[in-house]
């Protein structure tokens, strides 16, 4: 599947478990959700701390993974 067939859906990093897995909270229905970060954000090392606003791709067929696209400033 590619990026583009991915649902962008802002939120906020709640906790950054081992691995590289983040629980992200949804901003549109509350959900937590656990997220790993893309390929271009680990290429070029941008963090991702606790508290960060972030955009996650989420794929239609299991809305419980998803992958951090963008951190906001």
């Amino acid at each position: 599947m590619a990026k583009d067939d991915l649902a962008q859906i802002d939120g906020k990093v709640i906790d950054a478990g081992a691995g590289g897995i983040y629980k992200v909270k949804l901003d549109e229905n509350d959900i937590e959700i656990s997220a790993k970060l893309c390929g271009k954000m680990r290429r070029f090392n941008i963090r991702v701390v606790v508290g960060d606003r972030v955009t996650v791709g989420v794929s239609p067929y299991d809305p419980s993974h998803g992958l951090i696209m963008y951190r906001h400033k």
